[in-house]
């Protein structure tokens, strides 16, 4: 199966109106003839937000911004992979990522699961986890799987992607700057598509703090498009059929042993 996957790798607006800025982008992604379209993490709301305002801008996923969101979708004729600032009326919203077709329906939806508390910054300060890894979803495209930023750093929400179907597996990300950040998250991404012998994707945003420089890799480690640092549409063509070829040379997921992993 073969077509072609769009990274939004987009900054976040300065006058706020997310909403034009994706449609902006639709419209590029259409030229170039793009099936499915993916924008970074923290899209709806800017993760730098005062902390106040980033709690009250919180809303569900039939909320307006989501209503907009798929609107687009639909107006397009795009596939398209957006995040959302998720209310959650038990605690702390959710760091979401919404799959929505090429009619302007949700096919899948899941909340981040690993939260980034590090040295410098705690996710937990105004996220909420989610419970669950996202069980891959069939699509025209094939089936794909979700992760969001940080997940990347966790092998076993790719694996469990691939032991689920997973084609590609997609990584909106807001992956901040820093010594060997961006080395890292290209091996990542690599060791993720070795790994799983799947495509795997990741978008960034491109303000400053963050690398930008969003990637797709073909199930054999191999980088077959890339961004640099600024706003860009990274368009990659992609052939599903190269997943049965690297796995029949070489099948590493008939050769688990599940058993010894405990």
């Amino acid at each position: 199966m073969k077509f072609t996957l769009g990274l939004a790798q987009t900054c976040h607006p300065e006058d706020g109106d997310v909403i034009n800025l994706v449609d902006r982008v639709a419209y590029e992604a259409q030229e170039a003839r793009v099936d499915l379209l993916v924008f970074p993490e923290s899209l709806m709301t800017r993760y730098e937000r005062d902390l106040g305002d980033f709690l009250a801008a919180a809303e569900p996923l039939d909320g307006e911004f989501c209503a907009a969101m798929n609107k687009l979708a639909a107006k397009h004729g795009l596939w398209i992979v957006y995040t959302v600032n998720e209310l959650n009326p038990g605690g702390k919203p959710y760091n979401t990522v919404v799959v929505v077709d090429d009619r302007g329906c949700v096919q899948g939806a899941y909340r981040k699961a690993h939260l980034f508390d590090t040295d410098f910054t705690r996710e937990s300060d105004r996220m909420g986890k989610g419970d669950r890894l996202f069980e891959p979803i069939d699509t025209p495209f094939g089936k794909i799987g979700l992760g969001i930023c940080y997940d990347l750093r966790f092998p076993e929400a790719a694996r469990f992607a691939a032991l689920h179907g997973a084609e590609l597996m997609i990584y909106p990300a807001a992956w901040v700057d820093g010594k060997l950040k961006a080395d890292q998250w290209q091996t990542l991404l690599a060791a993720r598509a070795i790994e799983n012998e799947m495509f795997v994707a990741g978008v960034s945003r491109a303000d400053t703090g963050y690398i930008g420089q969003s990637c797709v890799v073909d199930p054999q480690g191999v980088v077959i498009a890339a961004g640099g640092p600024a706003q860009a549409l990274v368009v990659s063509r992609i052939d599903t059929s190269l997943i049965g070829e690297v796995r029949s040379r070489m099948p590493v997921l008939e050769h688990r042993r599940p058993e010894l992993y405990l």
